[in-house]
C-alpha cells in the first residue's frame, strides 16, 4: 500500500491540534495510508495539553510501519521542557532532520508524497529568501525550476519569484526564469490534472506600467509570453488589480512575486486552499497557512486546510511525476 508521509513541523504551533482535527475526519482506509515523523513524546504531550484523543503508536523506523489502525509516528527525538516551548536550536534540528528524513524517502519512492504541517521559516532557515518549497529544491538539485503553486477548485495562483524581497524582484525576473516556471506548471498540471491549463500572466508594475518601452512587460513579460504561445495556453499580461474578477476564465493566474497574488487569493479561499510544490520527483504540499502561534492551547485552530492537502494528495497517489 503506497503511503503519504505527514511532517509535524514546527513544535511551537497549532500542528498537533490540527492534525488531531483532521485525523477525525478520516475515513478508515485514508488513515492506513498516511504517517506521521516527528517526535512521539511532543505530539503526546500537546495531545494530553490540548485534550485530544486520537490512537498513536510509535515506530523506529520506516520497514516497521504497518497497515495499523493507529496513526504510526516514526519518532524523531526532540529535546523539550515544556511542551510548546521548544529552544529554537533544537527546533530548528528538529524540523530540518524530520523534511530530510521525508525527502529521502520520497526520492527514493519508498513513498508517494510528503506533507509538511506548517513551519516558522525565520527560525529554520538561515536566508529570508528560503523556505520549505525553496530547502526542497535545492535538496532536488533544481536551480530556479520549483513552481509554488497555490490550489483551489476555482482558481489556482503562481508566484514566478517566492520568498525574496520586493526590491529584489524587478532584478530577479528575467525571459529565461518566466519561460521554465511556466513549461514547468503546464507540464505538472496537465499530468495532475489531466487537462491543459488556461494561463493568465500579470505585469509587474501598476497598469502594466502603461506598456511603455522601457517596462518590464515591454522589455521581459511580453516576449516570454509570446514564446510561450507556442506551447501554451497563455495570456496577458493582465493587470493584478482586477484579473481577479474575470478568474472564470482561466486555472491558474501568474503573478511577479509573493504578494501580488497570495493576499487575494487567501482572502478569497481562507482555509479552503493548499500550497503544492511542482517540478519534485514526488508530490509536496502543505496546508496554506503559518504556526498561528497566537492561538496555540486555544483549541481554535482550523483544520480544513490540511484535510483538503491530505484528501488531495491520496487521491493523485498514482500520478507519476
Amino acid at each position: 500500500m503506497k503511503k503519504i508521509a505527514v511532517i509535524l513541523g514546527e513544535p511551537r504551533s497549532i500542528n498537533s491540534e490540527i492534525i488531531a482535527k483532521a485525523w477525525s475526519k478520516l475515513n478508515n482506509l485514508s488513515k492506513k495510508k498516511i504517517f506521521l515523523i516527528g517526535s512521539f513524546k511532543l505530539i503526546k504531550n500537546q495531545l494530553k495539553i490540548l485534550k485530544k484523543s486520537i490512537p498513536i503508536e510509535r515506530v523506529e523506523k520506516f520497514n516497521s510501519l504497518s497497515n495499523s489502525k493507529k496513526l504510526q509516528i516514526i519518532d524523531i527525538p526532540l529535546n523539550f521542557n515544556n511542551a510548546f516551548s521548544v529552544r529554537d536550536n533544537d527546533a530548528k534540528k528538529y524540523v530540518l532532520k524530520c523534511l530530510n528524513l521525508a525527502h529521502n524517502l520520497a526520492t527514493k519512492k519508498k513513498i508517494h508524497g510528503i506533507i509538511n504541517c506548517p513551519i516558522n521559516k525565520k527560525k529554520t532557515f538561515d536566508k529570508m529568501s528560503i523556505g520549505v518549497t525553496e530547502y526542497l529544491a535545492k535538496k532536488s538539485s533544481l536551480t530556479n525550476s520549483e513552481v509554488m503553486f497555490l490550489y483551489n477548485k476555482d482558481i489556482s495562483v503562481v508566484p514566478i519569484t517566492t520568498h525574496i524581497e520586493l526590491k529584489e524582484v524587478s532584478k530577479k525576473i528575467s525571459k529565461r526564469l518566466i519561460v521554465t516556471k511556466i513549461k514547468i506548471l503546464n507540464v505538472y498540471y496537465k499530468k495532475i490534472f489531466k487537462k491543459k491549463p488556461k494561463i493568465a500572466i500579470l505585469g509587474l508594475n501598476p497598469h502594466n506600467s502603461e506598456l511603455r518601452s522601457n517596462s518590464e512587460e515591454k522589455k521581459i513579460i511580453i516576449p516570454a509570453i509570446k514564446f510561450l504561445k507556442k506551447t501554451t495556453n497563455i495570456s496577458g499580461p493582465y493587470s493584478a488589480d482586477t484579473i481577479f474578477l474575470n478568474k472564470k476564465k482561466f486555472d491558474v493566474i501568474v503573478g511577479m512575486y509573493h504578494d501580488q497574488i497570495l493576499p487575494q487569493f487567501k482572502a478569497l479561499y481562507n482555509f479552503d486552499a493548499i500550497n503544492l510544490t511542482f517540478g519534485l520527483k514526488y508530490l509536496r504540499g502543505s496546508p496554506d497557512h503559518g504556526t498561528a502561534e497566537n492561538i496555540i492551547k486555544k483549541n481554535k485552530a482550523d483544520s480544513k486546510s490540511l484535510e483538503k492537502c491530505i484528501k488531495f494528495i491520496l487521491k493523485k497517489i498514482n500520478v507519476v511525476l
